[in-house]
């Protein structure tokens, strides 16, 4: 199978193509150089010149920040990019895998949320992620969307300034006599490298529909850096934040744990526990060093 991937070079587009290819499958990747999918003529051109038989996009534009001072820039590239490759792949029998995110939800539910509870995003990157999803599944009779949530992984996030959570939380143990880290927000922290792998399993299997795709369990922020200290074994004076002291500059749900119902219905939910991803990225990152 030849499989496109958009946004090749981001933190999960990265780990995607290694999977792609892992798995036997013939890869092209593209990045914003090579394809602008917020113009229909563009996404024709270069995927017209590939005739790739599965596309999966990760391209977003998904700076929370950003989003709200420019809305109209969010939503060409995560709402109307969507339906430009959602149209391609209509009417070129192609299978589209659009990944969204958590942020479609506000929170209030306080309990995992499934594939079926109502989204009601909070900002304007969520808005513009949900309406990118309704494209790629409206618009495309195998279009697919899987939402994640938590990702952290070896390469960087431009979008975190190149230092995921994980990465951040080690380096300030080496700087600060003191950490301290909100215990109010809930969430699935998630392996970029695990997401790949179920990518992976969809596109194989052509399932449409939406998906959710993130670790088993939740924590809070808190828990999850007390487990990336004793799991590295690394000291550290960490304490919990005050309610409000590092309030957002734009809303976003305080409790984000989705739940994989659908692959599991499918038989097809690979995703381990987060603790089990988290030990294996620290294995990573220490051998990388080593």
């Amino acid at each position: 199978m030849k499989v496109a991937v958009i946004g090749a070079n981001g933190q999960l587009g990265i780990d995607i193509c290694s999977a792609v290819e892992c798995a036997g499958h013939e890869l092209t990747p593209l990045t914003h150089q090579d394809i602008e999918i917020s113009e229909p003529q563009s996404v024709s051109d270069v995927l017209g010149s590939i005739k790739p038989n599965a596309i999966v996009n990760t391209a977003a534009m998904h700076n929370v920040e950003q989003c709200e001072r420019e809305p109209a820039g969010a939503f060409a590239v995560n709402a109307l990019g969507a339906r430009n490759l959602a149209r391609y792949a209509e009417d070129n029998g192609v299978y589209l895998l659009h990944i969204s995110t958590d942020y479609v939800f506000d929170g209030a539910k306080e309990a995992p949320y499934v594939e079926t509870d109502a989204p009601l995003p909070l900002n304007v990157y969520g808005n513009s992620k949900l309406a990118g999803e309704y494209f790629a599944l409206s618009g495309c009779r195998e279009g697919a969307v899987l939402r994640v949530s938590g990702v952290y992984g070896k390469n960087p996030c431009r979008a975190k300034g190149g230092l995921n959570f994980v990465r951040l939380m080690l380096k300030l143990a080496n700087e600060r006599p003191e950490i301290r880290v909100v215990d109010d927000e809930i969430l699935t922290p998630t392996y970029s490298v695990d997401i790949a792998r179920q990518v992976v399993k969809l596109v194989g299997d052509r399932v449409p529909g939406l998906f959710h795709g993130t670790a088993q369990g939740a924590c809070s922020w808190y828990e999850f850096a007390q487990q990336v200290f004793v799991k590295s074994g690394t000291r550290a004076n960490l304490q919990k934040a005050r309610p409000g002291e590092f309030p957002a500059k734009v809303p976003r749900p305080s409790y984000s744990v989705l739940e994989n119902s659908r692959l599991k219905a499918c038989g097809i939910d690979m995703m381990p526990p987060w603790q089990d991803g988290l030990e294996r990225y620290l294995r990573q990152i220490a051998a990388s060093e080593s």
